[in-house]
C-alpha cells in the first residue's frame, strides 16, 4: 500500500474540515481543496495563494499560504 492510500488520523483541527475518522493522505488533500472551492479561499489574483478562513487558519497556523506549502501543514495534521 503506497503512502497516499495509508489511512491516517486526522487532527481535531483537520477533521473539522475532511470530516471524522480515518482517510487516505489523498482523501484529505481532496477534501480539503473541496472546501476551498465551496468556501471561495482561493486568491483571485493569484489562484496558487488559498486564503485561510478560521478553520483553515488553525490548521495551517497562518492567514494563507500556497497550494504548493498546503500538504506540509497538512501532514502535521496527520498521523
Amino acid at each position: 500500500m503506497d503512502a497516499l492510500q495509508k489511512p491516517l488520523t486526522p487532527s481535531p483541527e483537520l477533521a473539522a474540515i475532511v470530516g471524522p475518522g480515518m482517510h487516505a493522505r489523498g482523501q484529505v488533500v481532496s477534501k480539503v481543496w473541496e472546501y476551498i472551492r465551496k468556501h471561495n479561499l482561493q486568491n483571485p489574483a493569484d489562484k496558487r495563494e488559498i486564503l485561510a478562513d478560521a478553520a483553515l487558519k488553525k490548521v495551517f497556523g497562518r492567514d494563507k499560504c500556497t497550494m504548493f506549502e498546503m500538504n506540509k501543514y497538512l501532514a502535521q495534521h496527520l498521523k
